[in-house]
């Protein structure tokens, strides 16, 4: 175990922290401003949107996140009006393929879950915000989706840590994320499992740190709904 390799390169496991971190997190965002209208639609079953909005989910929840970067990476540059276009400043760069088909994934996982917490609101909370004279706009902003995405936090927490974990993917299309630096230190130094275990090692930690942060998050807003015995 060539530990003083893994020590001497420690930078080269910074960068790709902060690589993984930015995908991660930009990902979660996009995905969960995609996620939050498309699970009311669907939980509301909205005529137009539905159909369209369960097409996308089954699409990215029924293919493999690898497969998805692929087609976005590779098999968009095989089309000559991709290139020509302005969208190709984006898509020959291997981060924003990454963003894309991260950010597409989350937002459908992330849309199940919403809607999923919005069908399980119990009906009595609306009907005490409409008591207390609230629009139904107003109930949905104030009321309905607050305690639905207080009831989501556990499955929500789950998808962060999935997509934490897919993010590796980035490493198959050149980015050096925490995977892509431990392959990198691998070549570098014709090593076996070393930079693999290192990078193994730094997703487990930063697991460590998202699971203990929603269990602080759930213990806070799930408090009320815990049944005492």
């Amino acid at each position: 175990m060539r530990v003083d390799l893994i020590l001497e390169n420690w930078t080269l496991f910074a960068e790709g922290v902060w690589v993984t971190t930015q995908l991660t997190v930009l990902a979660l965002l996009i995905g969960f401003a995609i996620a939050l209208p498309a699970g009311l639609a669907r939980a509301r079953r909205a005529p137009f949107w539905d159909p369209l909005i369960g097409g996308y989910v089954y699409l990215f929840r029924g293919t493999p996140l690898l497969v998805q970067t692929f087609l976005i990476y590779y098999g968009l540059a095989q089309f000559g009006w991709v290139r020509s276009s302005w969208a190709w400043t984006f898509l020959r760069d291997p981060w924003w393929c990454a963003i894309i088909a991260f950010s597409l994934n989350s937002g459908a996982y992330a849309t199940e879950i919403i809607r999923g917490a919005v069908m399980t609101t119990p009906k009595g909370e609306l009907e005490a915000a409409a008591a207390l004279g609230l629009s139904p706009r107003q109930s949905t902003w104030l009321v309905l989706i607050p305690s639905a995405l207080r009831r989501a936090l556990p499955q929500y927490g789950n998808e962060v840590v999935f997509m934490l974990h897919g993010s590796a993917v980035a490493s198959i299309i050149t980015l050096k994320d925490i995977l892509g630096a431990g392959r990198t230190l691998n070549a570098r130094f014709y090593l076996a499992y070393e930079g693999i275990l290192t990078a193994a090692l730094l997703y487990m930690a930063i697991t460590f740190l998202l699971v203990w942060l929603f269990r602080r998050l759930e213990n806070r807003y799930l408090r009320h709904l815990t049944v005492s015995r």
